[in-house]
């Protein structure tokens, strides 16, 4: 599923529509994206619409346009988003599809996964679903007091599954969740209630690391991260710790139904 880089990078691929007005949007109505909204009212509010604004937060995505209307949109596991030229054929996967004044706009979702969700608000406010989800690692909010009283609310709750929980660290997800243990030198089996302090200052730290060097290196231009990273080595059994001076066979095995890679010999906490 996509992280909190991935959906940075697809979230920039529509804003070369920015500033143009929406003439004609097609969908597969009948499409599992569809199941908090109708492709119909989607058709009917976007249809003659300015596209004014392209945010994002964790692992969702906030488009607005005039008139108020707000266009919520999460990628799922295999969604994506591009630009097309106007001409462009829609495909099985092309759900959603804006042509725009120069250029189309498509939400392509082979495993349909994903899901929008439409809101028009006065005064172009941002709908208050948005207004009110937690900070993201990369902002100022995020900082080592709201770490501390997150997983202190989970001491039962293993570090790993509580990176996974998008109420306490939006964005992180799988791959993000073991790099942030494993830059810890932290066994991801370690319960939230056996960090120390000093553990949890540092956690928050280092996710918001992770985050920040997955953004300037995946977010940017989906570039390949530096084989010193985890995440090159964690997709298969057999995977070598890239930490210098250690080079031991990586462990992964399954921690409450999600795959999760770590080195044993270099967790010290």
């Amino acid at each position: 599923m996509p992280e909190l880089a991935e959906v940075h990078y697809y979230r920039k691929q529509w804003e070369p529509g920015l500033g143009e007005t929406v003439r004609a949007v097609e969908t597969h109505p009948k499409a599992r994206i569809f199941r908090e909204v109708a492709a119909s009212a989607i058709e009917r509010g976007l249809l003659g619409e300015t596209f004014r604004g392209s945010h994002g937060h964790g692992k969702r995505m906030l488009f607005e346009f005039s008139s108020g209307f707000w266009l919520g949109l999460h990628l799922g596991m295999t969604g994506k988003l591009f630009t097309a030229p106007l001409d462009h054929e829609v495909a099985k996967a092309d759900h959603l599809v804006l042509r725009m004044g120069t250029l189309t706009l498509v939400f392509a979702d082979s495993r349909m996964f994903g899901k929008l969700t439409l809101e028009q608000t006065e005064e172009s406010r941002e709908p208050e679903w948005w207004s009110s989800l937690p900070p993201q690692p990369q902002e100022r909010a995020f900082s080592a007091k709201w770490v501390a009283t997150f997983v202190k609310r989970f001491p039962k709750t293993p570090v790993k599954t509580a990176l996974l929980d998008q109420r306490g660290f939006p964005g992180i997800g799988n791959w993000m969740a073991d790099e942030i243990c494993w830059r810890m030198r932290l066994l991801p089996q370690t319960l939230c209630g056996e960090l120390s302090d000093a553990d949890r200052v540092e956690l928050a730290r280092v996710t918001r690391e992770v985050a920040r060097d997955a953004m300037k290196v995946i977010g940017e231009d989906w570039s390949r991260p530096p084989d010193r990273w985890l995440m090159n080595h964690r997709w298969k059994d057999g995977g070598i710790c890239p930490r210098r001076g250690c080079r031991d066979e990586l462990i992964r095995e399954d921690l409450r139904g999600r795959t999760t890679c770590w080195c044993e010999s270099c967790a010290t906490r």
